[in-house]
């Protein structure tokens, strides 16, 4: 089957919570299957937690039911030794993994585990006619039968089923599979952030600079560079608490900048002198926080579901020839597969970047003969068409799951329904071997800026403080960003994601880009838009979600950049060292 491993080990866990570093795994289930689809080994047990159990209406693990079982330093080396050499399969394999890996940390073991599949990920990929990609919907889909949702030992057994079909159904369409390599890479240059003060969150909006004479004024940013006479932690935290928004770097935003050095030649003062930036000794800042003027305080969360306006049914939206159509194109150069793409966008198709079950047409231009998905295609009797057919395609019957989901085009933004409030943004490129793309976050406040490092999302700190935020490395060719509106604090007014390739190569190689947008990690996306702009650029800026009153939105932007990822993080105010 393509070279696809051949030894599995399937893994579902039960947990008190979702955050790995705080909470507790109560029980765990392994199957390793080989490549026949037999199982070679198993194991399940409830763990004793030591602690609450959390949301027992989900998973029935009372503390009565968790008494007298082990703790999990008790059962790690038997976990370990059916992980050992295997890959790793789970459904929304990163938070087993997370899981697992946090409660060896602390039996102070490693966890054996060098690779990781993900069958959410790789259904995403295949995309089947499913309403969802819950692991029932999936089983039902694959015909096996689900008997005890969230028990660890019937998800492992109904894992395995669902593993087989999709392996089946990756093979008919000749995909390579989404493995992810573990341990994750850490830090944008080998480290995680620098150590630095705790921030503390700042309820007030940004009244901009500190005048001559004038007072400081809750929301202020302050940034602190040099030795002072007060220890640096103990200035801060009076800053803070008498609301000022104390920052880390300086940007075109900052208010003052406060040094008893004022020909200081540090980063923080040659990026003040800059940009105009006021600066102040340590005991005019101390005068000036004695009083300091009232703000304006950040608007509070979302109002109720029920307060926030609907997006219009699918059905309302006028059809197009290509509605409901997902169209692969293969060969041409890039400018011109990329005109081929715009086309289809703009007849109400969906631009495919890979094969999968939902692709419904393919249009060949020159070269596409050298494309190693071409006798595959041809194999599986897709319609085939030149570059003429787009001029007047023939309109058919769209599939149901496809024509609700909404196409933007570059630019185009849609409302994000208050009927959900965790959303994830995914994204996906055709396969590279000569570079690596990494997915990342920035949450920004009214000034575009980051209120502190730590709200830059990426593979070295893949979650923002929290949990807002999230990053998930689904494969080598898709990733994903969730948001949890309902937990971003209020001095963040958007959330800008963006894609950056490390190396030299540049987005006009890598090709296409597709981003979705859906409720939760499971469903079906409630839009879809292709992004093909690339030509030299090495970071690009892939969509947005943002306020718009009590209600937020996704805008698909497709904005490219030339220089790396850490150039674009300092615009945003990210302190990175060069």
């Amino acid at each position: 089957m393509l070279g696809y491993p051949s030894d599995w080990a399937l893994v579902d866990v039960e947990t008190s919570g979702f955050r790995p570093a705080e909470h507790r795994v109560l029980a765990v289930a392994l199957l390793t299957v080989d490549s026949d689809g037999e199982v070679t080994g198993e194991f399940s047990s409830l763990l004793n937690p030591g602690c609450d159990p959390g949301p027992v209406h989900i998973h029935g693990l009372t503390p009565e039911r968790l008494a007298g079982s082990p703790r999990f330093e008790q059962i790690a080396a038997r976990i370990a030794a059916l992980l050992s050499g295997r890959v790793m399969v789970a459904h929304n394999a990163r938070f087993d993994y997370d899981f697992l890996a946090q409660e060896f940390v602390r039996a102070g073991l490693r966890l054996p585990v060098e690779k990781r599949l993900c069958t959410l990920a790789l259904n995403r990929r295949l995309s089947p006619p499913t309403p969802n990609m819950r692991l029932g919907t999936l089983a039902a889909h694959y015909g096996i039968v689900q008997r005890r949702a969230h028990d660890a030992a019937d998800d492992t057994r109904v894992l395995a089923g669902v593993l087989r079909g999709s392996l089946t159904a990756a093979a008919r369409l000749g995909l390579s599979l989404p493995l992810v390599s573990c341990p994750p890479r850490r830090g944008l240059s080998g480290g995680g952030y620098p150590a630095r003060l705790p921030k503390v969150p700042c309820d007030y909006r940004n009244p901009g600079r500190l005048t001559a004479g004038g007072p400081l004024v809750q929301g202020m940013k302050v940034a602190i560079t040099g030795d002072t006479r007060t220890p640096r932690a103990e200035l801060a935290a009076k800053a803070a608490a008498a609301g000022l928004n104390m920052m880390s770097m300086v940007s075109r935003h900052t208010s003052a900048l406060v040094t008893n050095d004022p020909r200081t030649s540090s980063a923080k003062g040659r990026r003040a002198a800059a940009e105009g930036v006021p600066v102040i000794d340590e005991s005019t800042f101390m005068r000036l926080l004695r009083d300091v003027r009232p703000g304006v305080p950040h608007e509070l969360g979302s109002p109720p579901p029920a307060a926030a306006p609907k997006r219009a049914a699918p059905s309302a939206r006028p059809a197009k020839a290509l509605t409901g159509r997902r169209v692969l194109v293969l060969g041409g150069s890039h400018p011109r597969a990329a005109s081929i793409r715009n086309r289809v966008t703009e007849l109400g198709g969906s631009a495919a970047v890979n094969l999968s079950s939902s692709v419904t047409d393919v249009v060949m231009l020159p070269g596409a003969d050298r494309d190693r998905r071409t006798p595959r295609i041809h194999d599986l009797g897709l319609p085939v068409h030149d570059e003429g057919w787009l001029r007047d395609p023939e309109t058919t019957a769209a599939t149901p799951e496809e024509a609700a989901i909404l196409v933007l085009p570059r630019g185009g933004a849609t409302d994000l329904p208050a009927t959900a409030r965790t959303w994830t943004v995914g994204a996906a490129w055709a396969h590279q071997v000569t570079c690596d793309i990494d997915l990342v976050a920035f949450a920004l406040d009214g000034d575009g800026q980051v209120a502190r490092d730590e709200d830059f999302v990426f593979y070295g700190a893949p979650e923002a403080p929290g949990g807002p935020i999230t990053l998930s490395a689904d494969g080598p060719a898709e990733q994903s960003i969730t948001i949890d509106t309902a937990h971003l604090p209020p001095a963040v007014e958007r959330v800008v994601i963006a894609a950056a390739i490390d190396g030299t190569a540049t987005f006009g190689t890598v090709g296409a880009v597709e981003i979705t947008v859906a409720p939760g990690s499971s469903e079906a996306p409630l839009a879809r838009a292709t992004l093909d702009a690339g030509t030299t650029e090495r970071t690009m800026l892939l969509a947005e979600v943002y306020r718009r009153g009590p209600s937020w939105r996704l805008r698909a932007m497709g904005q490219g950049y030339d220089h790396g990822l850490d150039e674009v993080a300092r615009g945003y105010g990210v302190d990175i060292d060069d």
